[in-house]
């Protein structure tokens, strides 16, 4: 009895390391997310609101996940942006935030690029805004 309780012992041991990352899991997400929100103030919020319907130099952002490329009603878009066939998802988003001009030519968006880390920050913060919104 002894040897099979030891068994026993060793095989939570073995699971805590699995338990322990699964228990963290959400406080990495929410430091994820915080870092992409603090991202997107710093590098979008100039140009880019995520009210809805409330535009700056940029379109708002609000329910961009999914949207269409150019299909804000209010806003006036660069023709390329108009006539891009892409929706915004994490791929095109990522592609459009490494270098706008190279993905999209005659895109109105001054912006130069983000580092693969920032981009993804960024797109994680945008994609929980867009699941929150469906939550509700």
């Amino acid at each position: 009895m002894p040897s099979r309780l030891l068994d026993t012992a060793w095989s939570v041991v073995a699971w805590l390391p699995l338990v322990a990352t699964l228990a963290a899991a959400p406080a990495l997400a929410d430091a994820e997310r915080g870092q992409g929100e603090r991202l997107f103030r710093a590098q979008c919020l100039g140009c880019h609101s995520l009210v809805p319907g409330e535009h700056l130099a940029g379109p708002s952002l609000h329910g961009l996940i999914g949207r269409p490329a150019g299909s804000v009603e209010d806003f006036d878009y660069s023709p390329a942006l108009r006539e891009a066939e892409l929706t915004w998802n994490a791929e095109t988003l990522d592609a459009f935030l490494a270098g706008p001009d190279a993905f999209l030519p005659g895109t109105h968006m001054v912006f130069w690029g983000l580092d693969e880390r920032p981009r993804r920050r960024i797109i994680h913060f945008l994609e929980s805004r867009a699941s929150e919104a469906t939550d509700h």
